[in-house]
């Protein structure tokens, strides 16, 4: 490392406690890092920033809210943190970087090591649009204990922390424990009580946690939290939630594809809602999901694809 803090005299930098570019926010936590390695840039400590995290294994809905959540809130200035891991984080944040806002991804590595690999375009885009950062040193692997670590710094960096999904026990917890410490507003998006995937989110709405059911909602927490030096941000537009999109389909490929949505259906009882033979509908859905428009998540459990809607 040059005087400049620069490795390599390439990308890696690095900000040490008591300098002048090292996080201010992070100075107010238990146990702050001694510095942060980094790559592109590190969140501005004037503009408000919401962690968002959940299951790495998340259902449909789940996929859609962080996605949706995130592109919204990034349109309105926020910056979204997150772990970069699989599921709801990097869902977040990925819609955060294609709406074209910023986002910091916290990684339990070296700032040169990108885990998980599958995620290395947005690892790549992260570089880009935000920045990723850790306490660890270049070329330190992922390990175990690095990850409740390295959640105690992305809760740190964050002025709220929202929950999307997370099961009953879920290392989500971990985190939102941490931000409580710290002093850190939790919100929750809620689920349906019968779905595996919230009972945790609903768990912590009994606790306390704000609810959220729109995006807006994490926009009205935070100004009413904030401290009012910080300039009170607009809402660019009105949130509506996404519905599905209906395609020009054959009239019954639009019976099938009209009964799905964002929780899985089974086979059968999509031939059941439909009036149509087993062999039929799955002679369908086979065509659905080739044009793009649903994904079989299970052996005969299907629901519509996000990514077209």
């Amino acid at each position: 490392m040059d005087s400049k803090g620069i490795y390599n005299n390439r990308e890696i930098q690095y900000a040490a406690k008591g300098e002048p570019d090292y996080p201010k926010r992070l100075l107010h936590i238990p146990s702050p890092p001694k510095g942060i390695y980094y790559i592109g840039k590190l969140p501005r400590e004037e503009v408000p920033s919401v962690a968002m995290i959940g299951a790495r294994v998340c259902s449909e809905y789940g996929r859609m809210v962080a996605k949706t959540f995130g592109e919204y809130l990034a349109q309105n200035g926020i910056q979204i943190i997150s772990g970069m891991a699989r599921g709801i984080d990097s869902i977040g944040q990925k819609g955060a970087l294609d709406a074209g806002g910023q986002s910091f991804g916290v990684l339990g590595s070296g700032v040169d090591i990108c885990y998980p690999k599958e995620n290395l375009p947005l690892y790549k885009q992260l570089k880009k649009m935000g920045g990723v950062l850790s306490e660890f040193a270049p070329k330190m692997p992922p390990k175990a204990n690095h990850f409740p670590a390295r959640n105690r710094i992305i809760s740190g960096l964050s002025d709220l922390v929202l929950v999307i999904e997370a099961k009953e026990k879920s290392g989500t917890f971990i985190t939102v424990d941490m931000a409580l410490e710290q002093g850190k507003d939790v919100a929750v998006i809620p689920g349906r009580i019968s779905d595996p995937f919230s009972k945790g989110c609903n768990e912590l709405l009994k606790q306390g946690a704000y609810v959220a059911t729109s995006p807006e909602d994490i926009l009205d927490i935070l100004s009413f939290t904030l401290d009012r030096r910080i300039k009170p941000y607009q809402k660019i537009k009105p949130y509506q939630m996404k519905e599905k999109t209906q395609y020009l389909l054959e009239n019954k490929e639009n019976m099938v594809y009209s009964c799905l949505g964002f929780y899985s259906k089974n086979l059968d009882d999509i031939s059941n809602e439909v009036s149509m033979p087993v062999s039929e509908v799955l002679s369908i859905l086979i065509k659905l999901e080739l044009k793009g428009y649903i994904r079989e998540i299970a052996k005969n459990n299907y629901v519509v694809n996000t990514e077209n809607n």
